[in-house]
């Protein structure tokens, strides 16, 4: 990170309006907006036809053995401008009254085995490229939350709202940095709001690339214990 981001400034983190985030966003090159869909439609539509066309039958009859209840999990999250959209996920828990207020914990009893192993690779996240088609999510930006982590962290961090100016993400640069999962004190909502806000200032096409193939290594250095450098270069 520069040291002349607006992260750095004082405040910044009580600051629901951002200027210098607003303005960084608003002097985005059309260019690169165009080409970050462009990205977003064919990734995802090879997604879609190469695996999901024949992954998605075989973890659906897996799902619907390990535990009763639907295949897929839908959820309302926070998105863009702050708009409230319908994220989908492989169901990775039983069924459950708190699953839309309650965010899972490590060794969480409602998460099936069937879900810890979706959870572990990331499989569970695999129908996202459908939102992604559909225009309510990019493949990178910040992750989107479910609609009461989204208004109690903001409570804490009001600055929170300034991730709304980019679209959220299937991964982005708190994830490939280590922050992913449950978000299980204030340090690490501060750390993922740290990173995401230095997404929102300084995203360009070769962070996007990147950020997109260390997202792929790391699922295989989470099976093969292989170290990747993970460090972002400066914008």
């Amino acid at each position: 990170m520069t040291n002349t981001s607006a992260i750095f400034v004082q405040g910044a983190f009580l600051r629901p309006h951002n200027v210098q985030l607003l303005e960084a966003v608003e002097n985005r090159a059309n260019v690169y907006l165009l080409g970050k869909r462009v990205i977003d439609i064919i990734f995802s539509l090879v997604i879609c036809v190469f695996i999901l066309s024949w992954l998605l039958p075989l973890l659906a009859i897996l799902i619907k053995i390990d535990s009763k209840g639907p295949v897929f999990f839908r959820q309302k999250r926070s998105g863009f401008q702050g708009k409230t959209f319908d994220c989908f996920k492989l169901r990775t828990m039983r069924l459950n009254a708190n699953s839309d207020d309650l965010q899972a914990a490590i060794n969480d009893p409602r998460i099936t085995r069937m879900g810890s192993f979706l959870r572990m690779s990331n499989l569970d996240e695999l129908p996202q490229f459908i939102n992604v088609l559909m225009g309510d999510m990019s493949i990178v930006g910040p992750r989107p939350h479910m609609l009461k982590d989204s208004y109690n962290f903001a409570e804490i961090f009001p600055s929170y709202y300034n991730r709304y100016l980019v679209k959220p993400g299937i991964s982005g640069l708190a994830q490939i940095n280590g922050f992913r999962g449950p978000t299980p004190n204030t340090r690490s909502i501060y750390k993922r709001l740290q990173w995401d806000l230095y997404y929102v200032e300084h995203a360009h096409l070769g962070m996007d690339i990147r950020i997109i193939l260390l997202t792929a290594l790391e699922t295989i250095r989470e099976a093969l214990k292989i170290k990747i450098d993970k460090k972002m270069p400066r914008a």
